[in-house]
């Protein structure tokens, strides 16, 4: 099985993500990671990452399709993946096109979480993450003790980016700008399944098994 997902930022791509990789014993990819590990290595690409997003810039395209190729060629990706944060734009997805054919392999599915905008804003806004382990809270749903992780009693904390209401709506924006039109391209080509992403996590689950 081989998937892509995609949605506004707040519209639970990590949860449903893990979720989908533990159901098809696939690897969950985001190219968040993947760049951490690239740095983490002090590999090559690793340096011209690291010197990138110290700088303040954004990973360039060509940059990242190279990470991702290599990341797919990985032993646990043998058998599917599913690519979470790539790709972000037409000209991505026409690079995993072609790394795909060069594979002789094809994507199943590209899976899109779509949730209404203020739905996003309070999602965001209400997040919450140990500044010890990083796991992550909600505000409906916090932990036991007084905002102590349940994991490892560290300090539970809001982001200073989830706390942004300007920032989150200017990230909204560029993603109905550079990453929503992925929907037109998927759905020219047969593969697009659009899942409405409000609901418990069960409920927009369900709806992706049902998609796939």
């Amino acid at each position: 099985m081989r998937l892509v997902i995609f949605g506004p930022q707040g519209a639970g791509k990590g949860t449903q993500g893990k979720r989908i990789a533990e159901k098809w014993h696939i690897p969950a990819i985001a190219t968040g990671d993947i760049f951490r590990d690239a740095i983490a290595s002090e590999s090559k690409l690793g340096r011209e990452v690291k010197e990138i997003v110290e700088s303040g810039q954004l990973v360039t395209d060509e940059l990242t399709i190279e990470l991702v190729k290599e990341r797919l060629g990985q032993e646990d990706a043998v058998s599917g993946w599913l690519l979470d944060g790539f790709p972000r734009n037409t000209e991505q997805a026409q690079a995993l096109d072609r790394l795909l054919t060069e594979e002789e392999g094809e994507l199943d599915a590209a899976l899109v979480l779509e949730v209404p905008e203020e739905v996003t804003m309070k999602r965001i806004m209400g997040r919450r993450v140990c500044s010890e382990c990083g796991r992550n809270y909600h505000v409906d749903a916090p932990p036991q003790s007084d905002w102590s992780c349940d994991n490892c009693g560290g300090e539970v904390v809001q982001r200073p980016d989830d706390a942004d209401e300007e920032a989150i709506r200017q990230r909204l924006k560029t993603y109905y700008e550079e990453t929503e039109p992925l929907g037109e391209f998927y759905d020219d080509k047969g593969l697009l399944r659009r899942i409405v992403g409000v609901g418990s996590q069960n409920e927009v689950f369900q709806r992706i098994i049902s998609a796939i």
